[in-house]
């Protein structure tokens, strides 16, 4: 079986302390599986800067191409992707079914977006609410939203009709710029879908978004499960008869972002790999 990996921000494909490690240990727990850590770019320098300045829908269409053209992974593949680099990968599910990805595990992935500065302590503090309030400030503007990653899946359940109309990639993979029934057919084709919460995230707001959950729209104080959304109830995406079919899987750790122990990862991720 081979794999294919996609890093988080600020990181690079082959970083030894990170994704670097993760591709180590699969390798040496799985003897013989071929893992492709994607790099985009063409050095670790460019990688980590585009995981910032690139625009996504570019970072997709290369992946998929590099996916493509690798003779090891023409027979299908399972794929990985943490933090930011989750999002990113059920898009490539989405637009590029070939060659067939079978299972697909997001850790720490932020399906429904985000509206929030990392690290800020609760929803109650003034500076967070300042913080985003800034940050929400020109982020649909399209020389943002084309040059800034971040600004790709920043979701303001306060403004929702100016992110369905101006997010040039987290509404439009979410069907709520329109429906793409090709986008739901291919991620329905999945073999699993998985998807790991931490509890204790301080780098994602709201969690509940790890998920496929989010605010409530209309506000940004309380959040709803992926089950009561409309994107559930209306089955944009299959994520309905996926869950029905047993297909969605959800996984937590009692941890903050990406903070898992080895034992953890090989007990709840490896099975999904062979």
């Amino acid at each position: 079986m081979n794999i294919s990996l996609i890093p988080f921000a600020g990181d690079s494909c082959c970083n030894p302390g990170s994704i670097g490690y993760i591709k180590k240990i699969v390798e040496n727990k799985i003897p013989g599986i071929y893992v492709l850590s994607l790099e985009i770019g063409n050095n670790p320098v460019e990688d980590v800067e585009n995981s910032y300045f690139m625009n996504v829908n570019k970072q997709v269409t290369l992946v998929c191409d590099k996916l493509a053209k690798d003779p090891r992974l023409q027979g299908g593949y399972n794929s990985m992707g943490f933090s930011q680099g989750g999002q990113f990968l059920r898009a490539v599910a989405q637009r590029c079914p070939s060659p067939p990805m079978f299972n697909f595990i997001s850790i720490g992935a932020q399906h429904q977006g985000v509206f929030g500065f990392p690290r800020c302590p609760g929803e109650k503090s003034r500076i967070c609410d300042w913080l985003r309030k800034m940050l929400d400030f020109g982020v649909y503007t399209k020389v943002i939203q084309e040059r800034l990653v971040q600004a790709e899946y920043w979701h303001d359940p306060v403004k929702e009709e100016e992110y369905r109309k101006n997010s040039i990639f987290l509404a439009d993979i979410n069907q709520e710029k329109g429906i793409n029934e090709t986008y739901k057919k291919n991620l329905m084709a999945l073999k699993k879908f998985v998807m790991v919460k931490f509890l204790n995230d301080t780098m994602v707001d709201p969690p509940a978004s790890e998920w496929f959950g989010y605010y409530r729209s209309g506000q940004a104080k309380e959040t709803i499960p992926l089950q009561e959304s409309s994107l559930y109830k209306e089955d944009h995406l299959g994520l309905q008869q996926m869950d029905k079919a047993g297909k969605l899987v959800f996984l937590s750790v009692a941890g903050d972002h990406l903070s898992f122990s080895e034992e953890w990862f090989y007990t709840n991720i490896i099975p999904f790999l062979h």
